[in-house]
């Protein structure tokens, strides 16, 4: 899968991209991930991408110009992308589903904002998309680049060497994730679960499933209206619900 990332801080984007999955995905040929230093595109010899608003106000803007270019070489030198994202707070909401949906594809630019934002032609030009990574603001887009990259790369098939951690991974099918545990099997009064050290393979499956659905309902109950559940999900799920009634 390829990515290309245009920022005015190259050196940023490349330090995130330099360790752990997404490193190894592209030490594999699995990841082909370019940076572009929009700089190099501006017509200046203050090598110049942004200016003050129309209309007044502070801060200044990006100039519609360097992106444009830069989107212009991209097509030229690495193909023509499927989409253009723009990584905005106005954008739609980057989600397990929406990572899915990105890794589908083969070939995604992001552009990566600066001070005010970026003019609006850029958007109705330039981006085919708007993408943000949650309701806050950050300094500029580089990290939320990142994010990007981090949670569709490593849905691209032998970038995590084990596919049934991907499969398993929160938010994969709607729930939250299991506890997890590890060595000692005890740890300042805290035991690991009898279950998990039975070696009984079925009630492990089960104990698993239910702990995920009973940390969903308590911390993110929103996400079962859409969770994909299987037939014993239900059943537990159920289960929890009268429990939690305290009744039948």
């Amino acid at each position: 899968m390829k990515f290309d990332l245009v920022t005015i801080f190259p050196r940023m984007a490349e330090a995130g991209l330099a360790e752990g999955v997404v490193s190894r995905g592209m030490a594999a040929g699995l990841l082909d991930i370019k940076v572009h230093d929009l700089r190099n595109y501006t017509a200046d010899r203050h090598r110049s991408v942004d200016d003050v608003p129309y209309g007044g106000g502070p801060g200044m803007v990006m100039k519609p110009e360097p992106l444009a270019r830069a989107v212009s070489d991209i097509r030229a030198s690495r193909g023509a992308p499927d989409v253009v994202i723009l990584l905005s707070p106005q954008g739609r909401r980057l989600t397990q589903a929406e990572a899915g949906r990105l890794g589908r594809l083969g070939h995604v630019v992001l552009l990566c904002g600066r001070y005010e934002g970026m003019d609006e032609r850029v958007r109705m030009l330039v981006a085919t998309e708007e993408l943000s990574i949650g309701d806050y603001v950050l300094s500029g887009g580089e990290l939320a680049a990142l994010i990007v990259v981090d949670a569709v790369g490593r849905l691209v098939p032998g970038v995590v060497g084990d596919e049934e951690s991907v499969a398993a991974d929160s938010f994969s099918r709607g729930l939250l994730d299991y506890p997890q545990y590890t060595r000692p099997a005890e740890f300042e009064g805290l035991k690991v679960p009898d279950v998990l050290l039975s070696g009984h393979h079925a009630q492990v499956r089960r104990w698993r499933k239910k702990a995920a659905l009973v940390r969903t309902l308590e911390r993110r109950p929103e996400l079962l209206e859409q969770a994909v559940l299987d037939e014993e999900e239900r059943e537990l799920l159920d289960e929890i619900l009268k429990e939690v009634r305290g009744g039948p």
